[in-house]
């Protein structure tokens, strides 16, 4: 690419020409070969000067969490026999986040503070190398704390280099672009008791299972197969052969979390976001945007990663974008999946959560228990609650106070009108934590009880 000093010097090369030619004289004829000279000099450095540069990134995972640091390694070479006087990388990620990471030697940055690298927002590739030896790599780490969920792309970036005088730039790919997933930040939940289940008939389930689950139940010979957790020691030991324990199938109830991602029920309050600084925050802490979706979907990500970790059975609903239906199972992989769901999930549904709920409703087993996450301040929610229990299905509201976030009110009062009801209830308001709100403590639902 001709930048515009280079226009400068070919006209000053015609006009020396111009001038030799009209007066003969050989300065004018010294000074047009200058110019040239200049020029061709400086086209073939440039045409050189990305000859055997390669970039490579990796990232250590293809995933990260809201409030975790995610790291991707980056190697520049030089493989050419000719060192690189400079080397501009430019990259086209749009993960957010904010980057604190010192660069590798040689690389330019714009820091207040001599010998530390400020806290800039996105994640920072974007560089310029000088002095790039024949041979020579550098290797660096680039560190971003993420701040946003979502699916995100990093890369593609380009390699960038010329001549020293500016003459002449010239670019090239230097890497594919691929994405990175930030799953929605979880907060620790002390308390969220959800009943047992029980048979149609309140008989409680009874059943042998190969599986090592909380209830043991008995103990019998070993048999080929069974695992060594499954032995009982003392048992062992007190009748001279190997002793195994027997389990049944635990009783948890399924539980179905359903989360209110209709567009019209929707708050975000950006006078209080944007007066928020940043700079006061802890670097492990990162605040939730002001916003009714972003506090449902942690809470949702939140009550999965506490409910699975207890052994529950978990399944999701969720009417966004598109429709969203997770079944319940138990595990690792469940919460997986989950999390990956809420990353991606965009409250611009517009199915009303008393319609989820009445089309999905049948899908709910008989003694399941159905989590409720919403900012809609209707009372007619409870109407919708009656359909659950008509079913044998114990709903828990998860209410977002929409008025806290520039919404309308109702949020409060109808907490109120479930708690009396006898309906399990925890309110959410902006600024709340997550796990202490879902935990029900004192500040956060003062005179109300778990059903």
């Amino acid at each position: 690419m001709i930048r515009s000093r280079a226009r400068v010097v070919l006209a000053l090369f015609g006009l020396s020409l111009f001038g030799g030619l009209a007066t003969g004289r050989d300065l004018f004829f010294s000074l047009a070969y200058l110019w040239g000279g200049l020029v061709i000099t400086s086209w073939i450095w440039a045409r050189s000067s990305l000859s055997g540069v390669t970039l490579e990134r990796e990232a250590r995972s293809s995933a990260a969490q809201v409030g975790s640091v995610f790291e991707e390694r980056l190697v520049l070479r030089n493989r050419s026999r000719v060192p690189k006087l400079w080397v501009e990388i430019r990259d086209h990620s749009t993960l957010p986040g904010y980057w604190a990471t010192p660069g590798p030697a040689g690389m330019t940055v714009d820091s207040p503070v001599a010998g530390r690298a400020p806290d800039l927002p996105g994640h920072r590739v974007s560089s310029v190398i000088a002095g790039l030896g024949a041979g020579r790599e550098i290797r660096w780490l680039v560190r971003t704390r993420c701040t946003r969920r979502g699916q995100y792309r990093l890369g593609p970036a380009s390699l960038e280099s010329g001549d020293p005088f500016g003459l002449f730039t010239i670019s090239k790919d230097g890497t594919q672009p691929h994405h990175v997933l930030v799953l929605p930040a979880t907060d620790p939940i002390f308390d969220f008791n959800v009943p047992s289940g029980y048979l149609p008939g309140g008989g409680a389930l009874h059943q042998r299972t190969s599986q090592v689950t909380a209830n043991a139940v008995g103990v019998r010979d070993y048999a080929p197969g069974d695992g060594l957790n499954r032995i009982h020691w003392r048992s062992t030991a007190r009748r001279d052969r190997l002793i195994v324990k027997e389990f049944e199938i635990d009783p948890k109830v399924d539980v179905w979390i359903v989360v209110d991602a209709s567009a019209n029920t929707q708050s975000r309050n950006r006078e209080t976001e944007e007066t928020i600084p940043k700079s006061i925050l802890p670097r492990a802490e990162v605040r939730l945007p002001q916003d009714t979706e972003e506090y449902a979907i942690s809470a949702a990500a939140s009550l999965a990663f506490h409910l699975l970790s207890r052994d529950r059975a978990v399944g999701l609903v969720a009417y966004g974008h598109m429709r969203h239906v997770i079944q319940a199972n138990r595990g690792q992989p469940q919460l997986n999946q989950i999390l990956e769901t809420l990353a991606t999930l965009e409250a611009s549904g517009k199915v009303s959560l008393e319609d989820v709920i009445r089309i999905e409703a049948p899908r709910f087993p008989r003694g399941a228990t159905a989590v409720l996450i919403t900012a809609d301040p209707r009372a007619t929610l409870l109407l919708a609650t009656q359909e659950l229990e008509r079913r044998r299905v114990s709903p828990v509201l998860v209410l977002i106070e929409a008025e806290s976030f520039g919404g309308a009110p109702g949020s409060t009062e109808l907490a109120r009108r479930a708690s009396k009801k006898g309906l399990g209830v925890r309110l959410i308001r902006s600024g709340d934590k997550i796990g202490t709100a879902l935990s029900g403590t004192p500040r956060a639902l003062p005179s109300w009880k778990m059903a």
